[in-house]
């Protein structure tokens, strides 16, 4: 089973979705949206992915949410995630994790492939 973090208005998230479909796959949807991802379960996103938040995150669309980002250092990880869960807009999208543990942000073919493969 995989679940997909995704956004229904990010053409990027559609596409992840309809390629989870075509390989018939079971996932399951998490609009993060609007069930923002807690700090826990972002820092659990990101041992798997083996990124920092600033690695996932959406800076462009800090100016449009009002938000003054911290620096991209170990010393602000902390701020990184509380702002990520309190704005989950900054995060990038979609995210995909399969039963095995595989996470990927979806957001081209190969990483799509990946997490469906493993879960196949």
């Amino acid at each position: 089973m995989i679940e997909i973090w995704l956004n229904p208005a990010c053409s990027k998230c559609r596409t992840a979705e309809s390629a989870l479909q075509e390989a018939g796959a079971e996932y399951t949807v998490r609009r993060y949206l609007d069930e923002p991802p807690t700090v826990a379960e972002l820092e659990d996103v990101l041992a798997r992915l083996g990124l920092e938040p600033w690695h996932i995150a959406r800076t462009a669309d800090a100016a449009r949410l009002g938000v003054t980002l911290p620096a991209k250092v170990v010393e602000h990880r902390a701020e990184w995630l509380d702002l990520m869960s309190t704005h989950p807009r900054l995060i990038q999208r979609p995210i995909l994790t399969a039963s095995d543990g595989t996470t990927v942000v979806g957001r081209d073919p190969g990483s799509l492939s990946r997490v469906i493969a493993s879960d196949m």
